[in-house]
């Protein structure tokens, strides 16, 4: 026997944006569509009184699913890839910064870290060149040095972690930590104990890069110490 519906709330759906999202069902990127609605009481389907407003809510374009607002924290895959690789990106510099690059071995570990994270067109004089523009054009990095890509490479008295680097260590890797297991965290950490290590032991200035780099991805003291010492003894 067919039953009627007597009574109901029916939403009527406005589309009032739309846009790019990782899709929690579909485990992708995905369109959406931004809507807001209004719950209205039904009578035999005819609308009657409001209810008052629904959403706003992402839709799915795959899936039809239906998100909260929030479902654009989660970065896509595309834009989680460049804050990847911007991040490694920014760490080299500081830890070249730190340690001065006089170091053949720390600049060839820099551009294959640089190369491998996704700049796969990076020199070693264009992070040179870019470090030196750093210094000059906001201070970012202190010391003297004679303005050029070889004369920054001669000189060793930077300082380790400026304030303003250390803002921008936290600025690029403060956003990316909660998208990233606690292995992609201690893996970014130990791509910068690598090029600290290419010419020797840790300086004071590298350590204090990498404690502050532990600090932005969100690590334990403790656990920074534990995998700072562990990329310094062979395996």
């Amino acid at each position: 026997m067919l039953k009627m519906c007597v009574m109901g709330v029916r939403t009527s759906w406005r589309t009032v944006a739309d846009g790019e999202f990782f899709c929690p069902d579909c485990g992708g990127d995905r369109n959406y569509l931004r809507r807001t609605g209004r719950r209205r009481l039904t009578v035999l389907g005819v609308p009657l009184l409001s209810r008052g407003a629904a959403g706003p809510v992402l839709e799915c374009s795959a899936c039809r699913g239906h998100f909260g607002p929030d479902a654009l924290d989660h970065p896509t895959t595309v834009r989680f890839s460049a804050m990847l690789r911007d991040a490694v990106h920014t760490l080299t510099l500081a830890l070249l910064a730190a340690g001065g690059t006089s170091s053949r071995a720390v600049r060839d570990t820099a551009v294959a870290t640089v190369r491998a994270a996704g700049f796969a067109d990076c020199s070693e004089d264009q992070l040179l060149t870019l470090l030196a523009a750093l210094a000059a054009d906001t201070g970012r990095v202190t010391g003297s040095y004679d303005g050029t890509a070889a004369g920054l490479c001669a000189h060793q008295g930077m300082d380790p972690c400026g304030t303003a680097l250390a803002i921008e260590l936290h600025e690029t890797l403060e956003p990316l930590a909660p998208h990233l297991a606690p292995a992609g965290r201690e893996a970014l950490l130990l791509q910068g104990a690598r090029i600290a290590l290419a010419d020797g032991a840790y300086t004071p200035a590298e350590r204090e890069v990498l404690s502050t780099v532990g600090s932005a991805l969100m690590l334990r003291p403790a656990d920074t110490h534990r995998l700072l010492a562990a990329a310094r003894t062979p395996s």
